[in-house]
């Protein structure tokens, strides 16, 4: 479904100059998989996503989507962000349809695929209101209403609940989830979050810090739908935590001189915390 070859990308930077943000990164995503990205905060993560997008190009490298080269956005691909980015002044059931309407559907039939889809992420009731009358979760679903209704093959998800609170996280979780295992579509998800990495992904990549290097991959082997009860689920939160802090160390390290040490099992408790957000 997705092929990243040998990616690399630069930029220009005002106060650091130029520098390296991915390097020679590859990456093979099966279709139907749900792959989860980790790493240090500026590993390259959102660039690569964007890349994948059709949003910013490769300086070396190819990225192929069902065999054909990237060059630009496509109705096969749409991202989820962090922040839901939805109109203020439209309803939940219009923006949910409002790219259906950009494509020339009849709002009859845009309605009603923008209701089926809003009924999927369990907001039936809302479909009259307006996203300032809407919870921050709320709004997050809109925002996945929105990406589903245009039915691409792919969802690029990046950070979609970071801004949420532990407790409507954890639900937004289990509806994707169950969205997910329902219309299998490939998912390619940034996260900060390793216990929410682990819960919803088939494979982990762990990236390493700048230049942004594909680290380590690990399989999820656990029956789905996964339980955080699971040994396999424990065993691999606490080996994916290992390896992201000797990321993070080096990061620290570079800000803060060599003497500088993570010890790991000090993040070897709380999983579900997150690591390198902001870092």
């Amino acid at each position: 479904m997705i092929d990243i070859k040998n990616v690399s990308k630069t930029y220009d930077d005002r106060n650091r100059g130029r520098y390296n943000a991915l390097n020679q990164v590859s990456l093979h995503v099966k279709k139907g998989e749900f792959v989860s990205l980790v790493g240090p905060s500026g590993c390259g993560k959102s660039t690569l996503l964007n890349m994948i997008a059709g949003f910013e190009k490769t300086e070396e490298g190819m990225i192929e989507v069902n065999g054909e080269k990237v060059k630009g956005p496509g109705p096969d691909r749409v991202v989820v962000f962090q922040e839901h980015g939805l109109f203020p002044w439209l309803t939940v059931l219009d923006n949910v349809a409002f790219g259906l309407k950009q494509k020339g559907m009849r709002k009859k039939e845009r309605h009603e695929l923008a209701l089926e889809q809003i009924k999927a992420v369990h907001l039936s009731k809302f479909a009259a209101s307006f996203p300032h009358q809407l919870s921050g979760g709320m709004k997050q679903r809109v925002a996945i209403a929105r990406a589903l209704v245009m039915d691409p093959a792919i969802l690029l998800m990046d950070e979609p609940f970071a801004a949420l609170d532990e407790q409507t996280r954890f639900i937004l979780q289990s509806d994707l989830e169950e969205i997910w295992g329902r219309t299998h579509k490939t998912i390619l998800f940034i996260t900060h979050n390793i216990r929410e990495a682990v819960m919803l992904s088939d494979r982990v990549i762990v990236m390493s810090t700048q230049p942004g290097t594909i680290k380590k991959e690990f399989n999820v082997q656990a029956s789905r739908p996964h339980s955080i009860g699971d040994p396999l689920i424990h065993h691999l939160e606490r080996k994916i935590t290992d390896e992201l802090a000797d990321e993070l160390e080096k990061v620290v390290k570079g800000e803060m001189g060599d003497d500088y040490r993570i010890k790991k099992n000090h993040f070897s408790g709380p999983s579900s915390d997150s690591m390198g957000f902001g870092i």
